[in-house]
């Protein structure tokens, strides 16, 4: 039988505008960005509908942004689903939608991992950098390698023949130079403010596992294809106890999509900013169908 599977977005697909025509022409999610200016103590809509961009970048910023916007488009979105996944940030909106954990708690918890995930990359600078055109294999042999240099490790296996690696600038840099000379198509260091999804953010880890403590999370109403593991849960601990890991494990994107097709997924929806997700699905398999809600006009079409 076909399954339908909701799919979040993560950092990286902010906008200026994000949201603002569902606040302009819908009551109720003018409501919850209303709401959220007021559980987080200041207006993180006027970031999101007018910049300026390098505000909206900040990372303490860019996650509870682009969660809020997820959020607001789900809670539009009358449609069933068997399945959830989110995108390293986008694991909180599919915790949410799978009823593991209230808006309002998870929005406070973003909002800490966002200043957690800062606050490390301040106390243990780094980087990230795109890999494209080598595989996997190649690519941990080459990280392998360049640990004599510094940290560095994958941090997000997107899909075919596009990886992210993360860690010192000294061991991504040294990365870069032997994936290039391994044969990799592209190596691009990225705009980032932390290396996220390795071993520079374990402050973070520590100061949300201490929020964690204080958040209640229940058994999710649907599975949850975690982003460390790649399997299913709905088992709350388990959760919990993946959230803390996700800071410094790799986001296993590509055996996340292709599990949930494995099992039974022939209809994914990406629900928040931008299309990175449906690029990524497309590429992994581009037989399943595919489609997002960004705009308020998207939701005419489904």
């Amino acid at each position: 039988m076909s399954k339908r599977a909701f799919i979040f977005p993560g950092q990286g697909s902010q906008y200026v505008g994000m949201a603002k025509d569902f606040y302009d022409k819908d009551s109720d999610s003018k409501k919850i960005i209303d709401f959220a200016d007021e559980i987080l103590g200041f207006k993180l809509s006027e970031t999101m509908f007018f910049g300026p961009e390098d505000n909206l970048k900040e990372t303490s910023i860019t996650q509870p942004a682009i969660f809020l916007h997820s959020i607001v488009a789900l809670q539009k979105l009358n449609l069933n689903f068997d399945m959830v996944a989110g995108h390293s940030l986008g694991e909180y909106s599919a915790l949410v939608a799978a009823d593991a954990i209230d808006f309002e708690e998870a929005l406070r918890l973003v909002r800490k991992r966002g200043e957690a995930m800062y606050q490390a990359g301040i106390e243990k600078p780094g980087t990230m950098a795109a890999i494209i055109g080598l595989d996997v294999e190649k690519i941990n042999d080459c990280c392998a390698e360049a640990s004599m240099e510094g940290i560095v490790q994958c941090a997000n296996l997107n899909s075919p023949g596009q990886v992210v690696i993360s860690g010192t600038v000294e061991g991504v840099k040294k990365a870069m130079f032997l994936c290039k000379e391994a044969g990799a198509k592209l190596t691009k260091e990225l705009i980032v403010s932390g290396a996220f999804h390795s071993p520079l953010m374990e402050s973070a880890e520590e100061k949300l596992q201490i929020t964690l403590e204080t958040v209640e999370i229940r058994d999710a109403q649907k599975p949850v294809y975690t982003n460390v593991t790649a399997s299913p849960t709905i088992n709350s601990i388990e959760i919990k106890n993946f959230l803390i890991d996700q800071l410094t494990f790799p986001v296993r994107w590509e055996e996340i999509i292709s599990n949930m097709i494995d099992d039974g997924a022939e209809e994914f929806i990406e629900i928040g900013p931008g299309k990175v997700l449906q690029g990524l699905v497309k590429r992994i398999n581009p037989d399943v169908k595919i489609t997002g809600i960004d705009k308020y006009e998207d939701l005419e079409r489904l």
